[in-house]
């Protein structure tokens, strides 16, 4: 493992609004940075701020071991840079937008990693991915086919916000249950698993 911070990995369905948590966390927050994915499409094509690039050089960071993190998901390869552990090492605190299939993973290289899952009804996801204008009806169909994943077992620190309503009741629920105790470390057993798993759902 690896970082004296703390990784934050938020997961959700497709429109649940995760980038918009993030960066409303940020500003909230300042000392909380966000992590710039790496993702095999233009720039242009908007949504969260990340640095877009071809499947080529995609394939070539992958290979020269520049990610700490990276996995495909709905045709497209996402990256999670390796220069994450020196922030990390400096004891910043860092969201980044994760897919459920790498949490696993994370956990494991990261040290006092925890996951921020957000969720939202199902109608209210349909609204958001076909208000975002990115996918086609198919597409948004496929995304919402996806929306109940299940998390991974084994993670030792999960928090879980529905995201359904205000932006900034979200925000809030995200301060009180994640950024208080940044100071707190997770106990492991000789697997590198936690002792106890601790699992907190708010909603009201």
């Amino acid at each position: 493992m690896s970082g004296a911070g703390r990784l934050i990995g938020v997961v959700g369905p497709s429109g649940v609004g995760k980038d918009s948590v993030m960066q409303a966390v940020a500003l909230a927050r300042p000392d909380v940075g966000l992590v710039r994915r790496v993702i095999t499409r233009p720039e242009e094509a908007g949504g969260e701020d990340f640095e877009g690039v071809a499947e080529a050089a995609f394939e070539a960071r992958v290979q020269a071991g520049d990610f700490a993190l990276h996995w495909q998901a709905h045709g497209l390869r996402y990256g999670i840079p390796g220069a994450i552990a020196q922030d990390l090492d400096r004891g910043r605190t860092l969201l980044v937008n994760l897919s459920r299939a790498v949490l696993a993973q994370a956990q494991a290289r990261f040290s006092n990693f925890a996951v921020l899952e957000l969720s939202a009804a199902p109608e209210v996801l349909a609204q958001r991915l076909a208000a975002r204008g990115r996918e086609s009806a198919e597409d948004i169909a496929r995304r919402l086919q996806r929306a109940d994943y299940a998390l991974p077992e084994g993670l030792a620190r999960v928090v879980t916000i529905d995201n359904g309503g205000a932006l900034d009741k979200t925000v809030a629920q995200v301060l009180t249950a994640l950024l208080p105790d940044m100071t707190q470390t997770m106990t492991t057993d000789k697997t590198g698993a936690a002792d106890r798993p601790e699992t907190i759902e708010v909603t009201e």
